[in-house]
């Protein structure tokens, strides 16, 4: 089991979630945050508005799969997230000791799904 945390701009999220969804990946955490690479957050134009300031918006993603899910589901974020434009953020992935679904206690693999 794996936790992938993906890292994108918040203008991706709709396309990175087209793209999971059509691999079979379907449970997901959305969270928004602020920070920035190796920019070092310069202004940027977001949507029509500029931002300024060492932090920048981002939306983290966290991703528990199973291990023959894990490849689909990078290959799925990288296609959504891609652009021609810097910073489009990174992909990390993490050994997920445990998963334990609260309703039915199952653990392990079947917890995930």
């Amino acid at each position: 089991m794996k936790l992938v945390i993906a890292i994108i701009q918040p203008d991706r999220l709709e396309e990175v979630k087209e793209r999971l969804y059509e691999a079979e990946v379907n449970l997901i955490t959305v969270s928004e945050v602020l920070g920035h690479g190796r920019q070092k957050g310069v202004t940027e134009i977001y949507r029509g508005a500029k931002e300024s300031g060492n932090l920048l918006r981002k939306i983290r993603l966290e991703i528990a799969v199973n291990d023959n899910y894990l490849e689909p589901t990078v290959k799925a974020i990288i296609k959504g997230a891609r652009s021609d434009e810097i910073g489009n953020g990174k992909i990390f992935i993490l050994d997920l000791k445990e998963c334990i679904r609260i309703r039915t206690e199952e653990r392990g693999p079947d917890a995930i799904g």
